[in-house]
């Protein structure tokens, strides 16, 4: 799981180390435990972050591929 989330992150140009993400998970999940309301919201933040990234991946790669004439 750590490796998507450095790839997605490296993607848009963040560098984080392991121990920092780490910390930052451990966070993360005890804030979720403390207000389990904010579940949906961050899933929601993810799922948001994640469909554009795939987005922005799919056309870099598409415009990067010549044109084929018909």
């Amino acid at each position: 799981m750590a490796d998507v989330v450095e790839k997605g992150l490296r993607q848009i140009g963040v560098t984080v180390s392991r121990p920092v993400l780490a910390v930052f998970c451990i966070i993360l999940g005890i804030i979720l435990i403390v207000f389990p309301a904010l579940v949906g919201i961050i899933i929601g933040i993810f799922l948001l972050i994640q469909g554009v990234l795939l987005l922005t991946d799919y056309m870099e790669i598409r415009h990067q591929q010549p044109r084929q004439a018909i």
